[in-house]
């Protein structure tokens, strides 16, 4: 009788299949954008970083901040590719991964280039639903996202950077949010759109290693204010913050955790 492929534990510790990666290769920490070319913009905040593979849409570097092993690695768009990157970043090793995205906001208090920590997500998305029934919630990890929006405010105070919390609706159409959907999403009082993290918190959850989302805002749908036409300077800007926000949030946790440690051996 032969025997079904088990997708999970058939490249358990090896190379994997789509991100081309080995255990070797990454961090226990990575960031997580959408597009491969911003794993480039978040290499150059890392010291000695080095290119470990560039496969389909999952474009991956690896270096250090502040003595910590750090990776990047792109999920390229929408739930189905940055659940494989999840998976089979976490068949390797990943115990924290971070999502470094851009979103349209619903808030109207939001402009262009804040930043936006999803607390929770709306799956309307389809890849969830292989994972668990529609119910389940979509949650970041608690104690990350706590730690990364306590960054968040402390880095940005003072600046034109405006840091927002609150609920993502992951879409699975871009084209189809129609306004007549989008009003119903406001009226949730839903925060923003994404296409990844309700995805990311699942199996996250599932696999027991820690998730959250930051986002640059691209624009607000609300009042129509988006930039899709042109060069977006002030995304761009908030691309580079959420970053260096990450990157020190990562430092946190690992000196708390330290702390920790020390104290526990007392």
């Amino acid at each position: 009788m032969s025997t079904t492929l088990n997708k999970m534990s058939v490249t358990l510790g090896q190379k994997q299949y789509h991100i081309a990666l080995t255990p070797e290769d990454i961090g226990e920490y990575v960031l997580l954008p959408g597009d491969p070319a911003r794993s480039d913009i978040a290499a150059k905040y890392l010291d000695n970083a080095e290119l470990k593979a560039n496969n389909r849409e999952h474009r991956t570097f690896t270096g250090h901040y502040k003595g910590i092993r750090v990776s990047v690695t792109s999920t390229g768009m929408g739930c189905p590719s940055a659940t494989i990157a999840t998976e089979e970043l976490i068949n390797i090793g990943a115990k924290t991964l971070i999502r470094i995205g851009s979103s349209a906001a619903l808030d109207p208090r939001v402009q262009i280039g804040d930043l936006m920590i999803s607390i929770g997500a709306m799956k309307n998305e389809g890849t969830s639903r292989f994972y668990v029934p529609q119910g389940f919630p979509a949650v970041p990890d608690l104690e990350l996202t706590s730690e990364l929006i306590y960054t968040a405010r402390e880095m940005t105070r003072g600046t034109d950077f405006s840091v927002y919390t609150g609920i993502t609706s992951s879409d699975d159409a871009f084209y189809g949010e129609t306004p007549e959907f989008l009003d119903k999403l406001r009226s949730y009082k839903v925060m923003n759109l994404d296409m990844e993290s309700s995805a990311l918190y699942t199996v996250a959850h599932l696999r027991g290693v820690r998730a959250a989302t930051i986002n640059g805002t691209s624009g607000n749908l609300t009042n129509a204010e988006v930039i899709y036409t042109k060069k977006n300077e002030r995304l761009h800007d908030a691309w580079e913050k959420e970053i260096q926000i990450v990157l020190e949030t990562i430092y946190r946790m690992e000196q708390r955790e330290a702390a920790e440690s020390r104290r526990g051996r007392i």
